[in-house]
């Protein structure tokens, strides 16, 4: 796919975003969670547009799974990536009922979105950002948290539920 060119997103299950999720390679991953019906959702998706562009030569990866109901793929979904470009991945999870694997995904998560979990497992990094980001919160949460090689668990400070950063 030429960059800049808009891609068809793929239809997956949970079992697919599981092998995407516990990837083992020495890539950074940054995978939004999000929806068209979604208004914060949509006005950060230039974010991650923005996001994949500046690291697309470097071990990073921009997946954008979509929550959107299978049966809006074709009138929702499609014209919304033909719309936009991102030089990463989209899929459209197709798991309707999310009290069934939320948790497999992140026992923090509450099922709300925009979410994003950005991790490199091969570093043993992950961080969790149940909100919503800018361009420069986006770039700002990277850098803080998973550009480096230090190894740590973190959630968002402002929405960690345990209180500490670490695991």
């Amino acid at each position: 796919m030429a960059i800049g060119e808009a891609q068809t997103p793929e239809i997956i299950k949970l079992a697919d975003l599981q092998r995407i999720m516990n990837s083992t390679t020495d890539t950074t991953y940054v995978v939004n969670f999000w929806a068209t019906w979604c208004v914060p959702c949509v006005k950060e998706f230039p974010s991650f547009e923005k996001f994949a562009k500046e690291h697309r030569n470097e071990k990073v990866k921009v997946v954008m799974i979509s929550l959107d109901f299978k049966k809006n793929y074709s009138d929702a979904l499609l014209p919304f990536i033909k719309k936009h470009s991102i030089d990463g991945s989209v899929y459209l999870l197709d798991e309707p009922d999310y009290n069934s694997w939320i948790n497999k995904i992140n026992p923090d998560w509450q099922g709300e979105i925009p979410v994003t979990f950005m991790f490199n497992n091969a570093k043993k990094q992950r961080a969790f950002f149940p909100h919503d980001f800018t361009p420069e919160s986006l770039e700002k949460a990277y850098s803080e948290r998973l550009s480096g090689d230090s190894n740590s668990y973190m959630t968002d400070p402002a929405n960690d539920k345990r209180g500490k950063t670490g695991k």
